[in-house]
Parts: C-alpha cells; structure tokens; sequence
C-alpha cells in the first residue's frame, strides 16, 4: 500500500510544477520575441549597410567606374562582409568581390527584380559556399537611383555573416535560461519551507507572471518577503525593467529613424521650392516694386501692391525657415555661462515684451556649470520658446525661466525650463508639437519647436513639454554639462 505525499510535499511539487511553467512560458516568449528583435534589427543595419554602398558609388556606377566600384568592394570586404556585387540597371553583374567572382549564382545573378515586391529591396538568409567552406549569410539588396528618376540605376548586393546573429542569439537564450532556472529554484525552496506561508504570494507571483508573460513589463509583482518568493519576484522584475527598457529604446531608434527620413524628404522638398519659386518670385517682387514706383498709381492700387510684397515677403520667409530647418550645419562650440545665453535671448524680444506687458522672472539657480554649446544655436531655440510664450500672451503676462542641475543615467544635467501663464497647449498635442509643420496658431509655418528640437539633440540633449501648476505652457530642456555627453 503506498505512503500518501504530505500537504508540504504536494504543494511543493504543484508549486514546483506551475512556476516550471510559468517560467518555461515566459522564457519562450521572451526567447521569440527576443530572437525576432535581433534578426530585425540586424537585417535594418544590413539594409543600412547595403544603402549607405549604394549611396557612395552611385556616381561611380553611373559612369560605370569599375575600378573605383572594385576597389571600394576591396576596402570594405571583412570577416563579416562576405561579398559585395553591383549590378547595372538589367540585373548584370558589373563587378563582385574577388571571392565570389566565379560563382555565377552570386555574381550574376541579381535577386531584386524578381523578390523585391512592394518592399522595395531584397533580404534572404541562405548558405554560402564560400572561401572553401558553407557560411550562413544574410543577403540583402537593395536598388539604386539617381534623384528625380523613379527608374532603378542598378543594385548593389551584400552577403553578412550571421554568425554574429548566431552568437548574440546563443547568450541571449543562455541568459534567459538561467534566470528561469533561478527562478524555479527559488520557488521550489520557498515552497518547500514556507509552505502555508506563501499560498498568497504564489498566487500573487502566478497573476503578475501571467502580465508580464503577456507583455505588460511594467507590471510590478507586490512581494515584499525576503525569502526565496521574494527573491523570484524581484528577479521577474528586473527582467521585466530590462525588457521594458530593451523596447523603449527600440522604439526610441525607431522613431529618429523615421524622423531622419522625414527631414529627407522635407529637404528634397525644400531644395526643390528653392529651385522652382526664388527666380520667379524674384522677378515678381520687382516687378511689382518697380509698378510702386510709378506716380500713375493711387492709393488703393498702392496699398494693393503693398499688400501683394506682404504675401510674397511672406513666401521668402517660409523658404528661408524651410532651408534653414533641412540644412546640418556644424556647431561652433564655446564654453558659456547660461544665465548669459537665457539673458541674450531675452534682449532680442526686448520690445515686443515691453509692447505687450509681459514680465520675464528670472529664476537662476547659483553656482552652475559652464556649458560646452554653440551660443548662436542656443539662442535661437530658447528666442524660438520664448516667442511663442509671448505669442500666447496678448493681453499681457508673466514668462518664468528657471534654471538647476539634474541628474540622469547618463550624469549631471544642466536644467532649463521656461513657462508662461498662457492659454497652455492641450496634454495631447505635446508630442505633436516638434512635428514640423504642426502647429496651433493660425500664423506660423511649423518649424520654430521643430528646428529647436533638432539644435537640442545635436547638443546631445533633450527637450519636451512639461506639465505646470496653473494655466500656461511649460518647456523643459536638458543639456549635457561640459565634458559629459
């Protein structure tokens, strides 16, 4: 007749069991989509990879330059860099790299015609035989064209190693292994010794492992005990912090990525706007300057062509925000005082503060750091908030600028905000707002919060909308001090 297991026992095997999978649970899923983040981001720095060559030899496949094509293929060609092969405007291969030029299926044959789709480029993991032996490679391609011609130009082909993929994958697993295997551990311990003890808590680590099995990593498990529950508990919380953490800045490169590709295509759009409507606009400004000029004319027509210089003065500005919104200049960088750029920038909206009433309070923290920026730039972004706080104050107003420091993770920060008693601007366009051409004034082009933004992050910083007690908007902007980035 066989000996029935205790409570303690039978509890500590069904905890055993539901926090093995649990734990097994969680780790699969983290393990896919872990993997499925890695592959992607390495198939974007691949395509990156592939764009930039097509970038660089573009002129050189143009005129069909195939020494200069050869020797950029040699000069780039690594451990990792298995193969590189460009192809002209039909699918030929116009030149490969040494190790693969015999092989017809790679130097060859081009798969972007016949794969690409509405991706617009190519991306296939295979084997490669190559340098004597099979080599797992990503191969990606993508087509190259010459500006304002939507016909392709040619190709450019490249084959990455994936064992770096390989390797990344392995400790990411290994990793992921070891804290489930901590975690079980832990769990059959605490189970065993503290076995009525930790009837709540397991339930409570079951429910919020669930959460954090489902992609809710901000999910906080509420253990407080020290023993193993406890340790388990802030183990998964960790966890689920790094995740969090790991996605957020995926998301972060995410969104540069699409604003690096918006400010392409605003700066094609403003070299063509420049192109296309200074000459003409030129000719009718004067024009319609030299029609002013004439006695023959009275004061309606007058004011009617001044109105009309109005408009077209007004068209010139936009271009010239536009140009100077797409334009990467380099900074100038000097060591400043920024009590002394804040005070600058206020000086130059002297008049129009003084014409409206507006007081500006200074509220200057002491013994501040010295800032490496470029003390023009700077001007402008804080010129740019405090004219749109002005412009929200027509009646009159108070505009705060208050300084300190702050500490991050990446060190000290030097702390900036500048707030008004204003309208305020509504919780769910603070995002919207350094969008270019976003805007909620019925004048303006969009482009001052927008160029602000940019000059901040080139200074390594950052800048947002900050929430205030009272009426009114607040803008908050942090800036590496001198010698931290």
């Amino acid at each position: 007749m066989s000996v029935p297991l205790s409570i303690q026992k039978r509890f500590t095997f069904w905890v055993a069991a539901l926090v093995l999978v649990l734990v097994g649970a969680i780790i699969w899923v983290i393990q896919k989509r872990e993997v499925a983040i890695i592959f992607d981001e390495f198939r974007s720095r691949a395509l990156l990879t592939a764009s930039n060559l097509a970038d660089v030899n573009r002129s050189s496949l143009l005129v069909w330059d195939v020494e200069a094509l050869q020797a950029d293929i040699d000069a780039q060609i690594d451990e990792n860099r298995l193969y590189i092969v460009f192809f002209d405007r039909y699918g030929t291969g116009l030149v490969a790299s040494r190790d693969i030029a015999a092989d017809k299926a790679l130097a060859q044959t081009s798969q972007l015609q016949n794969a690409a789709g509405e991706a617009g480029f190519y991306a296939q993991a295979k084997d490669v035989y190559i340098a004597k032996r099979i080599r797992r490679v990503l191969e990606v391609e993508v087509p190259i064209f010459v500006r304002r011609s939507e016909a392709t130009w040619g190709s450019v082909k490249l084959g990455l190693s994936l064992e770096p993929l390989d390797r990344q994958v392995n400790r990411t697993r290994l990793v992921l292994i070891l804290i489930g295997a901590g975690g079980l551990l832990f769990g059959s311990l605490g189970a065993s010794v503290l076995a009525r003890r930790i009837t709540k808590p397991i339930k409570e680590l079951a429910d919020g492992t669930v959460r954090i099995a489902r992609g809710e990593f901000s999910h906080r498990i509420a253990i407080d005990s020290r023993d193993e529950i406890g340790h388990l508990a802030r183990d998964f919380n960790d966890m689920s912090d790094k995740l969090r953490q790991t996605l957020e800045a995926i998301e972060v490169a995410n969104r540069k990525l699409v604003q690096s590709e918006k400010l392409a295509q605003i700066g094609r759009m403003a070299a063509t706007i420049a192109h296309e409507i200074r000459n003409p606009l030129t000719s009718v400004k004067l024009n319609i300057q030299k029609v002013r000029s004439s006695l023959h004319l009275d004061e309606t027509e007058q004011e009617h062509m001044a109105l009309s210089e109005e408009g077209i003065a007004q068209i010139e500005r936009f271009i010239k925000e536009l140009l100077n919104f797409t334009r990467v200049s380099d900074l100038q960088m000097a060591r400043f005082g920024i009590e002394q750029v804040l005070d600058e920038s206020v000086k130059l909206l002297k008049d129009v503060l003084a014409e409206k009433g507006i007081v500006v309070e200074r509220r200057y923290a002491a013994d501040l750091p010295e800032v490496l920026v470029d003390g023009d730039r700077l001007r402008q972004v804080f010129a740019n908030i405090l004219r749109n706080s002005a412009e929200a104050l027509p009646g009159g107003g108070r505009i705060t600028i208050t300084t300190g420091m702050a500490e991050s993770e990446t060190g000290r920060r030097l702390r900036i905000r500048i707030a008004d008693s204003g309208a305020g601007i509504p919780e769910k366009d603070w995002e919207n707002i350094f969008e270019p051409f976003f805007t909620t004034k019925p004048q303006g082009f969009g482009l001052g919060l927008a160029n602000a933004r940019k000059i901040v992050e080139q200074h390594k910083g950052t800048i947002k909308a900050a929430r205030k007690r009272g009426p009114g908007a607040a803008f908050e902007i942090e800036l590496p001090c001198e010698g931290e980035s």
